[in-house]
């Protein structure tokens, strides 16, 4: 069936965790799809403040939302910005760099070993064993040297991901997000976006494209892919005269920053897969309907897929769905005033 297999893997893989700040629960399954190209991080203690979130929808391959999944957090820690307390600017340079450390040899052999990891594994438990588990969060920094080798000039992999990243310290949270995954807050019952559907046929996006060399064909950057700004696909990422956050696609995410206060309650982390068949309202009322009754966070992300899933292949509820729920113990303060999702 081409893209869609004859029956949906339903198989979910799960997990949940929590500290004395927040609890989570996290999910992710095939579904429809021929292959898992989701990937997720979720460390409720990246340091002894912060916590860490992050889901990485692939297109073209898996492997460029594993190499996210296993990098950027890392490269996030490591800015000089984010040890002076700067959120914001270390994780959109973290965006940014994992264009970078894909490139050459070093770029190539990483993407090919997880890529052949992936391959041998079927499913989404290739997303479950490259979800970095928190004891692993700090380990292994280097400085990702480079290699001589036969692909000392590889540009980089044509096949990419969306990163859609929340980053909670205190009562700061700091969303950056590229691409169609999406981070909804709940406010007393009240979704509020945190991040933006990066689209072709958004004016920002659309003008930046086109400035760049690019068209936009029914609703798709020169006519294939469907985003306006994700990790990986090199082959948008080529004009020389131009920096990055200029080219035909971007890395570069946009960032918001909000305060948490009393009346913030959960928040949710998601792959399109789920946005296309629930509003951000939707999954806000779902959730806290099942939060009446249901104590394991993930499995109100397992019931949010099932009730996605469609009953046939072909269309809305056919795609690869990953879902992490943050639930906030405790928060003080005023917190920052937000405008409401428009679903």
């Amino acid at each position: 069936m081409g893209v869609y297999l004859s029956t949906p893997k339903t198989e979910k893989f799960s997990d949940d965790g929590e500290n004395d700040r927040l609890r989570f629960g996290l999910s992710c399954m095939q579904g429809w799809r021929a292959t898992m190209e989701d990937a997720h991080a979720a460390f409720p203690d990246l340091d002894s403040l912060t916590a860490f979130f992050g889901v990485y929808d692939g297109h073209g391959g898996k492997a460029v939302a594993k190499f996210c999944a296993k990098h950027l957090h890392q490269q996030v820690l490591k800015h000089e910005a984010y040890l002076a307390g700067d959120i914001g600017t270390s994780v959109q340079r973290a965006f940014l760099r994992m264009d970078e450390m894909m490139c050459g040899q070093r770029g190539w052999r990483e993407l090919a070993v997880l890529g052949d990891k992936m391959d041998k594994v079927s499913g989404c438990i290739e997303g479950f064993i490259w979800s970095p588990k928190s004891g692993e969060a700090k380990d292994h920094f280097d400085d990702w040297p480079s290699e001589e080798g036969p692909h000392a000039d590889f540009h980089g992999p044509t096949s990419g991901c969306t990163a859609c990243v929340a980053i909670i310290r205190n009562k700061q949270l700091v969303v950056a997000n590229a691409g169609d995954s999406r981070c909804v807050i709940s406010r007393k019952g009240q979704a509020y976006n945190l991040s933006k559907d990066h689209k072709p046929d958004l004016e920002l996006e659309k003008d930046r494209i086109l400035k760049a060399g690019g068209f936009i064909q029914v609703g798709r950057v020169n006519g294939s892919l469907n985003l306006a700004r994700a990790i990986g696909d090199a082959e948008f990422k080529q004009n020389k005269t131009l920096p990055v956050e200029k080219q035909i696609v971007t890395a570069n995410p946009d960032i918001n920053a909000v305060e948490l206060c009393d009346d913030d309650e959960f928040l949710v982390l998601a792959c399109d897969g789920i946005w296309d068949c629930m509003s951000s309202q939707q999954l806000v009322d779902y959730v806290r309907e099942q939060l009446n009754s249901e104590t394991k966070l993930s499995a109100i992300c397992e019931r949010v897929f099932d009730r996605c899933l469609a009953p046939t292949a072909g269309g809305e509820g056919c795609d690869n769905m990953t879902m992490i729920l943050v639930q906030f113990k405790k928060t003080v303060g005023s917190g920052t005033s937000l405008s409401s999702s428009d679903d």
